[in-house]
């Protein structure tokens, strides 16, 4: 990676403060001052910040409950972000695995490890997701039976894979998709004739949500939670 990127990553200075001390000749690589915010490093590579020795540090796995309001971004201007609910030291090191809508709630997977991400959203591995639907109006058994068939959504060309259907209530039902289409359960429901009048992400793949967790809290991954999406099922 870029040594201003890596300085950044292991130490408390955001992009821009590494890039002004490497300019100012406090930085050294294997021991030769580097002047270059440019210059590639590794993990073997020794970096030094005046005395101090910078390692990288572990990769980060959080879990959060993202509130309603909040954009799954990693900046914005005008709306806060999930982002912006961690500490500066966690949330310079992550990004988003797997969006939510803004006005989407529940669980939302945060992580440094960019591989580990890819295998969360990728459209080729079956990772399923589970999410609490509200509806506007009961839905008909005729309605469920497509939905557990699947659908052929607006300017889509092929039907979306079965989803589960859960009934809760009426007006309630738990709906488990295994795809990761532009606003899919929104259209899904539209789609027989209903709509979503609220939408909270419960669990993807092995990894639920905390129930100890209230709106906008965090807490990193166990182990188990983390290698559930490695591990072959």
């Amino acid at each position: 990676m870029r040594l201003d990127q890596y300085i950044a990553n292991s130490s408390e200075l955001s992009r821009k403060d590494a890039r002004r001390v490497i300019m100012g000749g406090r930085v050294s690589v294997n021991g030769a001052r580097c002047k270059s915010a440019r210059a590639h490093v590794g993990e073997r590579d020794e970096i030094m910040l005046d005395d101090r020795l910078l390692t990288l540090p572990g990769d980060l796995y959080l879990m959060m409950n993202k509130p309603v309001g909040v954009i799954s971004a990693t900046t914005d201007s005008s709306q806060p972000t999930a982002l912006d609910l961690l500490p500066a030291d966690l949330s310079r090191h992550v990004h988003i695995a797997g969006r939510l809508d803004k006005d989407t709630t529940g669980l939302l997977l945060l992580t440094s490890d960019g591989q580990w991400s890819h295998l969360v959203t990728s459209p080729r591995r079956d990772c399923p997701k589970t999410y609490r639907v509200q509806l506007a109006e009961p839905l008909a058994p005729e309605a469920r039976g497509q939905l557990e068939h699947g659908i052929l959504l607006k300017d889509a060309s092929k039907p979306t894979l079965p989803a589960k259907v859960t009934m809760r209530s009426q007006k309630e039902i738990d709906l488990t998709i295994s795809e990761g289409r532009y606003h899919q359960v929104k259209r899904m429901l539209a789609a027989v004739g209903n709509h979503v009048e609220g939408l909270h992400r419960l669990q993807i793949g092995a990894i639920a949500l905390d129930p100890a967790l209230a709106p906008g809290q965090y807490r990193r991954l166990t182990e188990e939670e983390i290698n559930s999406v490695t591990d072959p099922a």
